[in-house]
């Protein structure tokens, strides 16, 4: 355990350093996305932190404990089935590391053909992130669905429940519904009104409804098509939002605005022929508005001049009607130990019609006067809400993407109908998680990749005492960034918070894989030996770590890249991305890295020359063995 620890201590050191370094300046970023970052990177490095005190320190005293030769008492080797296992799997691996070391001689001696996969891996890396569909958070299957409904303008609140009752007769008989709960008089994305209503439908558990025609979206589409002819409402369903309090659910939150504060029926009828067009395109399921202008209302026109003529403010006329129509607060009062309020309001039989004005009346000087004597009451068509964001007026719309398309996407699909659509003086402002994403884009993505593999650098040009020794190091990067890409893109997932979590700790994983090769070639060549052969004999001595670590962290992860039910789509986007990234990344490490190493010694010693150390006989030995090696092949 002792002399293993001497030949790992700086790589544990290092690496450990590294992994920590990708995490915590991640975690200083704000937003939502930096909330993301923060819990995951703050538990990463600690955890990490808490690994390499662990490794250091309980590993090797286990396994001075635990760990036994295999031979019996007289010295003999074992010949029971773990020693037969260990020595069939032995002479197995020796068999693949002697094609390993064979193909790393192909790289070495042709060193065009690794600048020549760098590139190529770059500029897939880079196709593939601008290809790949982007989104904020995936779209989960949460178990339940909402379902909004508006009624025709006006319709009484018994007109509404009997609507809600024919859709709640068609719903119920959805196979994947366990329950249906139904509210009449409140909507989900209008609010209060007699002509709005909800529906919010309880599905069966994830392990009763496996099939992909189970899923949240096809429920939404069964409701969509249950209720089609349904004329007397409109029905607009979501699945609930991932991020509570970024909107009500997980559709587009739209904010039309006019810019020109001209007439409110020439801005609803352009926000009308805006949402047409987007229904109209593939990437759309549905853009719909619970907004309208044909509420039926009355208008009250108070006459100033009467109310001057008479010494009365029209405020105080006002005041009369709000009261007698809508109550007011008068005062409290005291009986049996509690206190009361009394609240001022005509009966309803008093209310029903204009005529009722001419019994509600308004303080004239000592006397009382009908508050009829001074307004007029007018039937008018409007909306029934007023609604400004950014100080404009507002047409609060939402737009749900097509299945098989992200919210990425249809911001796309918005940005260009909005500019074919919309006349000049309209524009459109993103609401909830969309703001969010739409904020946060791909810049900021780059930016944080660029930060992690920065201060990679950094720390490996302090503990290697170079500047481009460490690139060995960060040019392995991109081969495992392009092959997380890679696995997303061919199983169709989004490049998320989750996918944007797991690539960066891909990074920090595909250094510390990295780093076991650099380190140890670089304590070769400080004991003597000569570039290439510390580089071949890094590369064939770090194989099995290596493949022991990595194999480790790829089937560690796949429960989490076929995970179902609650956050599923989560689990999958981060688990197939480190999947991918350590796949496609490790295969080609083993093979560039030491041939990196090699570029990167070679030109650090035309500038200073590598500290010496005394060599001790196993780096002779391995010296020799790679020089005989090099010779054959």
């Amino acid at each position: 355990s002792i002399d293993a620890m001497k030949g790992i201590s700086n790589a544990v050191i290092t690496s450990s350093l590294v992994f920590m370094a990708v995490f915590i300046p991640v975690s200083f970023m704000g937003g939502t996305s930096g909330t993301f970052y923060t819990q995951f990177g703050l538990t990463m490095a600690v955890a990490v932190g808490i690994s390499a005190i662990n490794a250091l320190t309980l590993s090797p005293a286990l396994c001075a404990l635990l760990l036994k030769p295999y031979i019996n008492e007289d010295g003999t080797q074992k010949n029971n089935f773990a020693a037969r296992f260990r020595k069939a799997f032995n002479s197995a691996f020796d068999v693949m590391v002697d094609k390993y070391k064979t193909i790393v001689l192909f790289f070495i001696k042709r060193r065009w053909l690794t600048w020549s996969l760098l590139a190529c891996s770059v500029v897939l890396l880079v196709l593939l992130m601008n290809n790949t569909k982007t989104s904020l958070v995936p779209d989960e299957d949460q178990g339940v669905i909402f379902v909004n409904v508006s009624t025709a303008a006006g319709s009484s609140l018994t007109t509404t429940d009997k609507v809600m009752e024919r859709i709640e007769k068609r719903l119920i008989e959805i196979p994947q519904l366990k329950h249906v709960q139904k509210v009449a008089g409140y909507g989900l994305l209008a609010g209060q009104g007699s002509s709005f209503g909800m529906l919010i439908l309880k599905l069966k558990p994830w392990d009763e409804r496996p099939g992909d025609e189970d899923n949240v979206q096809s429920v939404i589409g069964q409701v969509y098509a249950r209720t089609a002819d349904i004329k007397d409402a409109s029905v607009f369903a979501i699945s609930p939002g991932m991020i509570p309090g970024y909107g009500m659910g997980n559709s587009l939150e739209l904010n039309l605005q006019d810019m020109t504060g001209g007439e409110l029926a020439t801005f609803y009828e352009a926000a009308i022929q805006f949402l047409g067009a987007l229904n109209e395109r593939p990437e759309v399921a549905m853009a719909y508005t619970s907004y309208a202008i044909n509420f039926p209302q009355i208008s009250v026109e108070v006459d100033a001049a009467k109310c001057k003529r008479a010494g009365i403010s029209p405020s105080a006329v006002l005041d009369a009607v709000g009261s007698y129509c809508g109550g007011a607060y008068i005062s409290n009062y005291n009986q049996y130990g509690k206190v009361y309020r009394v609240m001022m309001q005509a009966s309803p039989e008093y209310r029903l019609d204009e005529q009722a004005l001419n019994n509600m009346f308004v303080r004239n000087g000592t006397q009382m006067a009908p508050v009829s004597q001074f307004m007029t009451l007018k039937q008018v068509l409007g909306p029934e809400t007023a609604n400004r964001f950014n100080l404009y007026s507002t047409i609060t719309a939402n737009v749900n993407p097509a299945d098989g398309y992200s919210s990425g996407e249809v911001q796309k699909v918005i940005e260009e109908v909005a500019a074919q659509s919309l006349p000049a003086g309209y524009g459109y402002e993103y609401g909830g998680m969309a703001r969010e994403e739409a904020s946060s884009g791909g810049a900021q993505t780059v930016f944080i990749y660029a930060i992690c593999i920065f201060l990679i650098y950094l720390i490996l040009a302090c503990l290697y005492e170079s500047f481009l020794i460490p690139f060995a190091v960060i040019f392995s990067v991109p081969f495992g960034l392009m092959g997380s890409f890679l696995f997303a893109k061919i199983l169709g997932l989004e490049n998320n918070i989750y996918l944007q979590t797991g690539v960066i700790m891909l990074i920090g994983l595909l250094a510390k894989t990295a780093i076991l090769i650099t380190e140890y070639a670089i304590e070769r060549r400080r004991k003597g030996m000569g570039i290439v052969e510390s580089a071949y004999s890094a590369a064939q001595v770090r194989l099995r770590p290596i493949l022991m670590t990595v194999l480790t962290m790829i089937f560690g992860m796949l429960p989490l890249m076929f995970s179902s039910g609650a956050g599923a789509n989560g689990n999958s986007s981060l688990g197939t991305g480190v999947v991918g990234g350590m796949a496609v990344g490790t295969l080609a490490l083993l093979f560039v890295v030491p041939v990196f190493y090699i570029i990167f010694e070679f030109l650090q010693e035309k500038i200073r020359k590598p500290m010496e150390e005394e060599p001790d006989v196993q780096v002779l030995l391995e010296k020799e063995k790679s020089e005989v090696e090099r010779e054959r092949k």
